[in-house]
């Protein structure tokens, strides 16, 4: 950017030559003829006099009336005191109006020289070209001279401390930011100057110093000086000609309505879409500035609001603290006190200027008074403005840095237009000068118009130079042939995926893995008719007689048919299925699995309570049970086909789309009837998830840190394990299955330690140096084995091989064994004696099994289960007391007419159809039949297993499915006859055991009962009449539609408040939505 020097000007250099001759002779002559022994007073103080050059317009930010008082502030004040007071005295000697005048500030600055004091410390001028003149002759007389102006970057290396921004920190600033934080490289500069005011030279100083800070200077073309008194056409011209062709990023420094004129310019010009960047130089509230909103009241008002998103804005950082804040209230009173000013009564605040020179003083007190400390010269001005160098105080507006060239370190905020309406700038970001650092405030994101920054260079160039226009036909055709390839090819892609798609959509719809119970034959019928229970302990439990092999902990799992062939069933933990899509598709992806060491999937069942896997059955049971019979004898061959039957099917696994396992044991390493050993229990980790609100709490118990024996170390310490655990941790499962095989001991065998499951898992989840691994001695373990072990059980899970490894390692020890030399006679008698062992075993424990189900089913349909099972052990069945339980009584509403108009053997057989039917709905919920008598009903939930707060609701729930059942009940003789249901629900305290020896009944006794009874007798036909007390339960579920029935006087109750149950609510699947609290205590 140049600037243009007119005939005035070189006229004013001519006077400023003149003038300085004349006067520096004149001033020298009275310099030199002075005393040069510092004035004292008469108690030995030196006296430092002071002057203050600044201008008396009040329009100045800098003017006298608000700055004088903040120097003279500094001066009294208790720091500075205390700095100087027992060797100097500062005093201001005359405040001089420098006009911001080259002339005037030049004279004055002489004159003070001429003063009968000898004048040590000047204060001002701000204005560059005021004091530009007054700097050199400050150099010549040693005087020492502080500003908190002149910006000019023309005034750096001379005796000046400039307590305020220079135009070249700043624009280091702003280069730093642009090139490397934003990263762009090319920048357009405009400056708008309002002519005969201080904005004209100050913009023109600021830009010019950023322009000195870019790299290889900057072009002239993108330059450009818009005058105030340019229309809008005329401003779009220059931004055409200047910005457009040349950069995206744009600084500037400008009035406020200079910039809405310049922005208004630039969204007319389509320059604010994201596009372009605009930056303005507003370093703090000015009157020269003015607004700096987009708000005039005017009919652009909307146009400049859009484009005001585009442009951010480089300012100080603002102090803000108390300090800063009482400070402007002392200036404040002492410039009315003084100097009869007002700034309330003109609407300002204290400015920055006015705290700089504040801070000024208290630097040059710093440095007078090392320098009388060290008994220095305290008229020696160029020590004295070295002292105030380089170095770190603290001002009124916080931490003060000078730096080596006696400018100061200044931060900076980057403001953005958040409160585009209201035309309010956030802080985005500070700029630290000190350590030449930019960061953004947490929280805020700038908002480009375009959602990013806009390119440094546009794609094509600024003038297209980056898209060549190629007029070849040749070349056209070319590129459309290539574009119908890439069409072609687009469209292949997309049909096949498309195809791909819809067959595995219809593939999960048609979900051809389900499998209804009813289609599960079983050798026992009472298998299909009880609900899925899992595992069954074989023979071998300790309680009837050997298993198969002859062992004593050998695992049958429950089996059925399926189209013909025999299946394995195992249980999933769920009360209930949502068939997700992950859940679809990982069944899809377990009827792709297919592989001799891996078991098939068969299909699943998802219909409560009978909710399992079904999956290809391995009549040899489990490794673990080979391992643990010792009547199977495994040579050193035998035991390596095992291995490396496992080893396939994991390598297969890790290879295919289920990639891990996640539970590798033993027991879940199955073997078929040619001793191959298969891989089961793995994917299907969404569908086998278990549903926590009704598992069992076990996380203590024997069972549960046995299973976890084969965890790797890195999954035992997570808070919960994952399902699918890792390809890492099968690996260690694995080393801890080739030390159980070939030690045949227990799992996770520590010689001559006896440890529990828990303690085995405490150590392991330690870590400790060496870590607790299982036993491994090389005088029984072969040396490769002893190798392989701990690699694959290694504490770092990037240090154990993978199965792609395993396979190569376990290739080379079954060499013997890869081409099947098992002994065929050997297979062929183990495979006789144990088909034939099994079918006999099997046919008498079916025998037995089936006649202790019938002792036990008849003695089930007496007493509870769990009394039952009690009696069944031979201990004595206490009555026991319950803190809440739910009953139900019901009876039909005009029995007794309807009997009396049918025959003894129609009523019984009304009774009968009638609680058959009651019965088959009460099986599906968690209650107790207590018993029945004529047609009443009487049904508890809560005993003789507590149940939490679930009692209310089963109880509940089996009510409205009776109500239900009861409108579509048929009576035989009297088809068109409809019965009508009374029912009565309560909930509260019991006694409950088991009376009598002969024909043994467990009773219910307490309050509750009648209470009950009397609920049910004071019900209405076809309602379900509930107490308040089961009522405050069933709300904890949020589920029920209760309705207040209102008070009603009960026989040895009085006045109770009842209500009426109508029915639950269901969400979009049908289904109950469980909505369950904690009854408060």
């Amino acid at each position: 950017m140049e600037r243009k020097y007119t005939t005035s000007d070189v006229f004013v250099f001519l006077l400023c030559l003149v003038s300085i001759l004349v006067l520096v002779q004149q001033t020298e002559c009275k310099i030199g003829g002075k005393n040069s022994t510092k004035p004292s007073t008469g108690d030995g103080h030196q006296i430092i006099n002071v002057v203050v050059l600044l201008p008396f317009d009040t329009e100045f930010d800098y003017s006298r009336v608000k700055v004088a008082p903040a120097i003279r502030l500094a001066i009294n004040s208790p720091r500075v005191r205390s700095l100087i007071g027992n060797s100097a005295d500062m005093t201001i000697v005359k405040e001089f109006d420098s006009q911001c005048s080259q002339v005037q500030a030049l004279k004055f600055s002489i004159d003070s020289l001429r003063l009968e004091e000898e004048v040590d410390v000047f204060f001002g001028p701000v204005c560059s070209y005021a004091a530009a003149n007054m700097i050199r002759l400050m150099s010549h007389w040693n005087k020492v001279m502080m500003s908190a102006g002149t910006p000019a970057s023309g005034l750096d290396n001379n005796l000046v401390t400039r307590v305020f921004i220079t135009a070249t920190t700043l624009g280091q600033v702003i280069a730093d930011v642009i090139f490397n934080t934003f990263q762009w490289n090319t920048t357009a500069v405009i400056s708008a100057d309002r002519e005969g005011q201080e904005a004209l030279s100050f913009c023109y100083e600021l830009t010019l110093g950023y322009i000195e800070q870019i790299p290889g200077g900057l072009p002239k073309q993108r330059s450009q000086t818009i005058w105030r008194t340019d229309s809008t056409e005329v401003i779009k011209e220059k931004l055409s000609s200047t910005v457009i062709p040349n950069a995206r990023i744009v600084v500037m420094c400008a009035s406020g309505d200079s910039i809405r004129k310049i922005m208004l310019a630039a969204h007319e010009l389509g320059m604010t879409n994201g596009e372009y960047a605009f930056f303005n130089i507003f370093l703090f509230d000015s009157n020269y500035f003015g607004d700096v909103t987009w708000k005039r009241g005017d009919k652009d008002d909307e146009a400049a609001k859009q484009a005001y998103r585009s442009l951010m804005t480089f300012t100080l950082r603002k102090p803000e603290t108390p300090k800063f804040e009482a400070f402007a209230a002392e200036v404040k009173e002492r410039a009315l006190r003084d100097y009869n000013f007002s700034f309330d009564a003109v609407g300002e605040e204290v400015n920055t200027f006015v705290g700089a020179f504040h801070d000024a003083v208290i630097l040059y007190a710093l440095a007078l008074n090392e320098t009388l400390e060290e008994g220095g010269n305290p008229r020696d001005g160029k020590t004295l403005t070295h002292r105030m160098w380089n170095r770190t105080f603290e001002g009124i507006m916080g931490n003060v840095t000078i730096d080596s060239n006696g400018d100061r370190e200044a931060d900076y905020s980057l403001l953005e237009m958040t409160d585009i309406e209201n035309g309010i700038f956030t802080v985005a970001g500070h700029y630290d000068g000190v350590a030449k650092k930019y960061t953004p405030v947490p929280g805020v994101v700038i908002d480009w118009p375009g959602k990013t920054p806009p390119k440094d260079v546009p794609d094509c160039g600024f003038k297209g130079e980056f898209c060549i226009e190629e007029d070849d036909t040749g070349f056209t055709v070319m590129i459309m042939m290539i574009s119908m390839v890439v069409v072609i090819i687009v469209a292949a892609i997309i049909i096949i995926y498309v195809v791909r798609k819809y067959r595995l959509e219809m593939e999960l719809a048609n979900m051809v893995w389900k499998i209804k119970w009813e289609d599960i034959t079983f050798n026992n019928k009472m298998d299909k008719q009880r609900k899925l229970t899992g595992s069954r302990v074989s023979l071998a439990s300790g309680e009837s007689g050997q298993s198969v092999w002859g062992g004593n902990q050998q695992i049958f799992t429950v089996t059925g048919y399926y189209k013909g062939n025999i299946i394995a069933i195992k249980k999933v933990n769920r009360l209930r299925v949502e068939l997700t899509r992950n859940v679809l598709i990982d069944f899809k992806h377990m009827r792709d699995i297919s592989h001799d060491h891996v078991t098939k999937f068969i299909g699943a069942c998802i219909d409560p309570p009978n909710i399992s896997v079904m999956t290809e059955y391995c009549p040899k049971g489990s490794l673990q049970d080979i391992l643990e019979n010792d009547s199977i004898e495994l040579d050193e061959m035998f035991k390596y086909s095992l291995l490396y039957d496992i080893v396939k099917g994991m390598y297969y696994l890790h290879n295919s789309v289920i990639q891990t396992h996640g539970n590798l044991k033993s027991s879940n390493c199955v073997v078929d009837n040619r001793f191959v050993v298969k891989i089961t229990d793995f994917g299907l980790h969404s569908f086998r998830e278990p549903d926590h609100a009704f598992e069992p709490d076990e996380d203590d118990s024997f069972q549960y840190y046995q299973k976890r024996l084969w965890s790797a170390p890195e999954l035992l310490r997570l808070p919960e394990m994952p399902l699918g655990g890792t390809q890492k941790a099968d690996v260690y499962s694995f080393g801890i299955i080739v030390q159980e095989v070939i030690y045949r001991e227990s799992v996770f065998y520590v010689a001559n330690v006896d440890l529990s499951p828990k303690e085995i898992i405490h150590k392991v989840k330690q870590g400790n140096k060496p870590t607790f691994r299982p036993t491994l001695d090389r005088s029984t373990c072969p040396d490769e084995i002893c190798s392989l072990c701990n690699r694959c059980w290694a504490e770092e899970p990037t240090d154990r091989p993978d199965f792609s490894q395993l396979r190569i390692i376990m290739r080379k020890l079954n060499k013997q064994n890869e081409g099947r030399s098992l002994v065929d006679n050997l297979l062929s008698r183990m495979e006789q004696y144990a088909t034939n062992l099994e079918a006999l075993v099997l046919e008498r424990t079916e025998a037995f099994y089936e006649e202790k189900r019938k002792a036990e089913e008849l003695l089930y349909q007496i007493l509870p289960r769990p009394v039952a099972e009690e009696l069944k052990k031979g201990k004595p069945v206490t009555a026991e007391s319950f803190e809440c339980v739910t009953i139900y009584f019901s009876d039909i509403v005009g029995f007794t007419s309807l009997s009396s108009e049918s025959t003894p053997l129609q009523v019984v057989d009304l009774l009968n159809d009638l609680y058959t039917c009651f019965d088959s709905i009460v099986n599906n919920y968690d209650v107790y039949k207590v018993e029945t008598i004529g047609d009443a009903y009487m049904v508890a939930s809560g005993l003789p297993v507590r149940n939490g707060d679930f009692h209310a609701r089963e109880v509940a729930r089996m009510s409205l499915a009776l109500l239900s059942a009861i409108k579509t009940f048929k009576i035989r003789h009297k088809p068109d006859r409809t019965l009508m249901l009374r029912i009565g629900l309560h909930s509260g305290p019991v006694v409950a055991g088991v009376v009598g020896l002969k024909m043994p009944r467990y009773c219910l006794f307490g309050d509750t009962v009648n209470t009950a009874s009397r609920m049910e007798s004071n019900g209405e036909a076809m309602k379900i009449h509930i107490s308040s007390s089961i009522k405050k339960i069933l709300d904890l579920f949020g589920t029920f539609v209760i309705e207040l029935r209102g008070e009603v006087e009960m026989k040895g109750k009085g006045k109770q408040t009842t209500y009426w149950l109508l029915g639950e609510l269901k969400d979009k699947n049908g289904l109950c939505d469980f909505k369950y609290q904690e009854i408060p205590v």
